[in-house]
Parts: C-alpha cells; sequence; structure tokens
C-alpha cells in the first residue's frame, strides 16, 4: 500500500544538520502519523507521498518546510510552575513543553528567576536546513477512529477519552 490521503504511517527517522545529528527515533518508538491531517512537518509529509513500507529515503527540507525561520526577539516570561520536563530544576539552554491556547510548544529556556523563567519560544529547529533519513515500517489505512481522533491509535487503543 501507498502512503496516501488517511494513511496510518509508522517510520524511524535520524534527523541532522549539515551532517551533525540532531535526533533519531532508531532504538526507541517510531513515529505514527495520518497521512493527509497536517500531523506532519509540511515539506516531510510531500516527501513520503506515494511510498511504501519498507521503502527508505532522505529528505532535506528548508525553514519554511519544517519548523519555520527563527524570530529575532521571541522571549516570553513564563511562571516557573507552567514549565513541563524531567527535571524539577531549570536552567538557561534547556528545552521545555509548554501548554498554551495553541496547544503543546517546546521553548528554550534564556533566563531563571525565583518564580518566572524567560523562555525564547521559537523551536529549537527553526531557521535550520535538516536532513530527514526516513525507513517506513508501516503503512495502512486509518481506523474510523483513528480519524476522528487526528491519530493513530497503539494495541488497544489511544489511552484517552473522547
Amino acid at each position: 500500500m501507498q502512503i496516501s490521503k488517511n494513511s496510518a504511517v509508522e517510520f524511524h527517522y535520524t534527523l541532522s544538520e549539515a551532517g551533525e545529528q540532531l535526533e533519531t527515533s532508531t532504538g526507541n518508538e517510531p513515529l505514527s502519523y495520518i497521512h493527509g491531517l497536517e500531523g506532519m512537518l509540511p515539506g516531510l509529509e510531500k516527501a513520503l507521498e506515494g511510498k511504501s513500507a519498507g521503502d527508505t529515503l532522505s529528505v532535506t527540507l528548508e525553514p519554511s518546510e519544517s519548523y519555520g525561520e527563527r524570530v529575532d526577539d521571541l522571549i516570553q516570561r513564563i511562571p516557573l510552575k507552567h514549565l513541563q520536563g524531567d527535571t524539577k530544576v531549570w536552567k538557561p539552554g534547556m528545552t521545555a513543553m509548554v501548554h498554551s491556547n495553541q496547544g503543546r510548544h517546546q521553548v528554550t529556556i534564556v533566563k531563571v528567576g525565583r518564580f518566572n523563567a524567560d523562555c525564547d519560544l521559537n523551536h529549537p529547529f527553526a531557521g535550520k536546513t535538516l536532513t530527514f533519513d526516513v525507513q517506513i515500517l508501516s503503512v495502512r489505512e486509518a481506523t474510523s477512529d483513528e480519524l476522528s481522533h487526528g491519530h493513530v491509535h497503539s494495541e488497544g487503543g489511544c489511552g484517552h477519552n473522547h
């Protein structure tokens, strides 16, 4: 089956910039998404269109096709209690997740005070030309539940109530 609108796709990827590896899913859980529901970077989704399980590809994306250009002075003061991550002690350079009325965002800590942190709201990969090396593991038709929820379900359901 080829990847097309409403396909449930599972793949491993290695992300790099100028030959330096930034992150990889290899050795961890693969990434999964439903094709055509805007849950994937636009440039990567376009490159995956028409591919099948077992295919491998390498695609280089400009910032406009991935995380966008960096915006200077996109700094916001956020209460420490709203920062989510694997630590209780925040330091400059660390990344955290923040929930807002626009959804979840990854931010980079710039400066930490007693109660607040100044955070760079640019995605850490904004402004970078990125290369994705992809190995497609599976392609199937998404279920009606997955389509209504907007994401792929693992074995046994998705673990949330709608």
